[in-house]
């Protein structure tokens, strides 16, 4: 991802409930600097709900503990999905989340005031659908 700085790769988890046909992919980050990301949640007063804590025993795919910073979504086409895979510079992860994240996922989004409302909208028009 373009506006990350480190080097590191990165685990980004997709929210759409029909990815295939909506206008656009709405995807969140993992990151094991936990204490940044709180750090930072903290100074800008986000509501606790929008960082998801994951551990490697509640999570499988993590080895370590996990942060999802649910106050920055990542807006992207499905054709520069397509490219960065085209290119090799994005692998997908096969390995799926236990059942009860993507619905605190979506609810700490929800709860940011950060993020637009047209993602918001997106949001519950695809949980109302479930």
């Amino acid at each position: 991802e373009e506006q990350l700085t480190s080097e590191e790769p990165h685990y980004f988890i997709v929210l759409n409930r029909s990815p295939r046909t909506e206008d656009f992919l709405m995807l969140v980050c993992a990151s094991s600097k936990i204490e940044k990301r709180v750090a930072i949640a903290e100074r800008l007063g986000f509501p606790k709900e929008t960082l998801v804590f994951l551990t490697p025993l509640e999570c499988k795919l993590f080895s370590k503990d996990t942060v999802i910073d649910c106050n920055s979504v990542f807006e992207k086409t499905a054709q520069s999905i397509i490219e960065k895979l085209e290119q090799k510079k994005l692998k997908v992860c096969t390995e799926s989340l236990p059942e009860d994240v993507v619905p605190k996922l979506i609810a700490g989004v929800l709860a940011s005031p950060q993020i637009s409302e047209k993602v918001k909208r997106m949001l519950r028009e695809g949980v109302q659908a479930q």
